[in-house]
């Protein structure tokens, strides 16, 4: 099973997070959603599959392209 790493696109602080641990999940679905500048962006996951990991937690400071999460076809 391949693993696909789902990246932020922007720095900030994880504010929620949607997707749990061992669920099916979809692409498009908020994996995180990051707070950066007063903003709220969702971290999509890029494929379809198992979230296997998450590589963060709420209240976290990411850097732009940090892995979050992991998924698993």
């Amino acid at each position: 099973m391949p693993e696909i790493k789902v990246t932020t696109e922007v720095a900030g602080r994880v504010c929620a997070l949607p997707a749990e641990i061992g669920g099916s999940i979809s692409t498009g679905d908020d994996v995180a959603v990051i707070e950066a500048m007063k903003m709220e962006i969702p971290v999509p996951s890029p494929a379809t599959g198992t979230l296997t990991t998450l590589l963060v937690k709420l209240d976290d400071l990411v850097a732009e392209g940090q892995v979050v999460a992991i998924v698993t076809d």
